[in-house]
């Protein structure tokens, strides 16, 4: 089987093709954001640097395209080669079974119009994060996010939400299940990274501040019980400028990291240590963090924007969940009652560790991966 496979350049995505070099598909990886190679094992064929300009950079254009995005994309394959005229020129050079686009906004709008054109290749679409809950809401983008669904064959979702809104807004294809983006984690390797709850002595804090992050409520909500968690170490990670700004202009002993200061086994050996893990927003599919905090030990305190992470957080028994992500008082009142009752991040975590070996286990879901392309060529 041949897969082709469709993204940005993401950990995710590496994570997620992990699971399948070792198998007898024929891979290939199309760059259809044209940012570059991805780290892939060789076996991987990777088409990248097609992104070329027909004719020379035109006064205004990057104006138009912020301003202007509709009429901007109708003029756009005049400027310069688009993603659609990409794929249509690899489909006619590797001729393969399925496309897989991971994410809707970048990475499956722009390629519509070609993946039209061939309706017999199998397209496979995997939503994550805010494709439909967020975007829906939106005109222009209800109308494109209807086109693809009705296009796409089969349907992957890192949460329950997701499939139910997909059928709302039109999709009649088949749906493959709830696999997480990042497909798993090897919990027997990652347990020596593990401290025992009552020798956690930290809060984590994710610090997006942006149209749909809300880090910078968690950050205030510390700021109020400043000494209340004084025997804790506050450490702020993936922190916007709003975020570092307040905790600088405050004088808040937090330590922060910003975007891409921590990789990822640095942030897994954080999770490892730190007795709370908070994340907040206004939108989001299944959080990968969050997984990584239940996977971790961690005891999550995380937002539920349209219910989602109410899947796998039970309120007050394997975590706390934020309604209102805009509450810092709600936020506030949360961390308290987790801080004041440490039998209960206990219990929480032993309930944790249970769901992760039933749904977060790598070597599981690794199965579920490979299982899903072949029940796409059945």
């Amino acid at each position: 089987m041949k897969i082709l496979l469709v993204s940005m350049r993401s950990l995710h995505v590496i994570r997620w093709i992990e699971n399948l070099v070792d198998t007898d598909f024929e891979l290939f990886w199309f760059d259809v954001l044209g940012r570059g190679e991805l780290e892939t094992p060789n076996s991987v064929t990777q088409f990248t640097g097609w992104k070329k300009r027909k004719q020379p950079h035109i006064k205004g254009e990057f104006f138009l395209s912020k301003n202007y995005p509709n009429l901007y994309e109708k003029i756009l394959p005049y400027l310069e080669v688009t993603a659609n005229e990409a794929l249509e020129n690899i489909i006619l050079e590797i001729k393969p079974d399925v496309i897989h686009s991971f994410e809707m906004q970048s990475c499956s709008y722009p390629i519509l119009k070609t993946m039209q054109k061939f309706p017999k290749i199998k397209w496979l679409y995997s939503c994550w994060g805010s494709d439909l809950f967020y975007y829906m809401n939106f005109k222009t983008h209800n109308n494109k996010i209807t086109n693809v669904l009705k296009r796409v064959d089969f349907l992957h979702t890192d949460c329950i939400r997701d499939f139910n809104l997909a059928v709302q807004l039109h999709f009649s294809g088949k749906f493959l299940g709830v696999i997480p983006g990042g497909t798993g984690y090897k919990i027997q390797e990652l347990e020596p990274l593990k401290l025992p709850v009552f020798e956690r002595k930290i809060i984590l804090v994710k610090g997006y501040e942006h149209n749909l992050g809300r880090g910078l409520n968690i950050v205030k909500a510390l700021h109020l019980i400043e000494k209340e968690i004084s025997d804790y170490k506050v450490i702020v990670f993936g922190s916007h400028s709003r975020v570092k700004d307040y905790i600088k202009n405050t004088q808040l002993n937090f330590s922060v990291f910003d975007r891409h200061e921590l990789s990822h086994s640095e942030l897994a050996e954080l999770m490892g240590k730190s007795l709370i893990y908070v994340g907040n927003s206004i939108s989001d599919g299944m959080p990968n963090t969050l997984l990584e905090a239940i996977v971790m030990g961690a005891l999550p305190i995380q937002s539920n924007p349209g219910g989602v992470t109410e899947e796998i957080i039970c309120n007050n028994e394997n975590g706390f969940l934020i309604q209102n992500p805009e509450s810092v008082e709600e936020i506030k009142e949360n961390i308290l009652k987790a801080i004041s009752d440490l039998n209960l991040v206990e219990k929480a975590s032993l309930k944790n560790k249970q769901i992760a070996n039933e749904r977060l286990d790598y070597f599981e879901n690794k199965q579920k991966v490979i299982e899903m392309y072949k029940t796409i060529m059945k």
